[in-house]
Parts: C-alpha cells; structure tokens; sequence
C-alpha cells in the first residue's frame, strides 16, 4: 500500500475567494501563483466559463509545511455542525493565564477579520483552554 504523500483539506462555501483569503490572514498562508499559462488569477478567470469563474480558490502554507487549503464553491447553506474542523494552535506549549492571554489576544484579531467567538471553554482538571470559533462562513474551527 503507498504511503500518502499529501494531505489537502477542502472547505465547501459560497464564496471560495473570500473564504480562502480569511484563512490566508489566520493562517499566515498565501495563494498559489496563478496555473500556468496566466499573469494573474483575474487572467485565469477570464478564461474560465461565466458558470466556473469562482467556482474554486485555493491558499498554501509558504514554507510548504502544511497542508494546501482548498476551497470550493457549494450551492447548499451549512446546516449542521462540521464533522471536521480546524485547530490553530496559538497556545502549545502555554499553561494557565499566559495560554488564555494569547487564545484571548487571537480571539480578537480574528473577530477584526469577520470570526465568530462562539465561546471561551476554560480550563479544569482535565483539560487546558480553548476558544470554539466560526469562520466568516460560519465554518466552526477552535484556538488551542
């Protein structure tokens, strides 16, 4: 059996572009070049049917270290909860007040680019904070 070589996780929404370019900003992620052949991704959109313009974008980590974030265009609202969702790991490694100050200080640079702070989840005997958030989209994904 091969091994897998890469993963790349896909988000179905609205509006691909948007979308992709919120987790470009929490991410630190960029978008790709455009496919070859175009200047620029306006170019390559020209070129696409009116009914595909928009359709797909895409973000990548520019160290190449994590996964390509893909991001497709789906007519359906979301109407239930994510079975699957993103950690951005802002506190590893903190403990206590000092992890909570920098989910806290993530929270509200991510509220200032259109999230959602859906609640705080403070710690206890067993697990350390986190903060549940959404997406401009409503996509669910947690600061650890």
């Amino acid at each position: 059996m091969p091994s897998v070589k890469q993963v790349q996780v896909t988000f179905d929404c609205k509006d691909p572009e948007r979308v992709a370019r919120f987790w470009c900003e929490v991410l630190g992620y960029v978008v790709p070049p455009p496919p070859a052949g175009f200047a620029t991704w306006d170019d390559f959109a020209l070129a696409q049917p009116p009914e595909d313009r928009g359709a797909w974008f895409a973000c990548v980590d520019p160290t190449g270290a994590g996964p390509r974030l893909y991001f497709q265009r789906v007519p359906e609202d979301r109407v239930v909860k994510n079975r699957v969702h993103l950690d951005v790991r802002v506190g590893t490694g903190l403990v206590g007040a000092e992890r909570l100050a920098a989910l806290e200080a993530e929270c509200a640079r991510l509220v200032a680019l259109g999230a959602v702070h859906v609640r705080t989840l403070y710690a206890d005997d067993k697990n350390e904070s986190c903060i549940p958030m959404q997406d401009i989209e409503g996509n669910e994904f947690c600061l650890d």
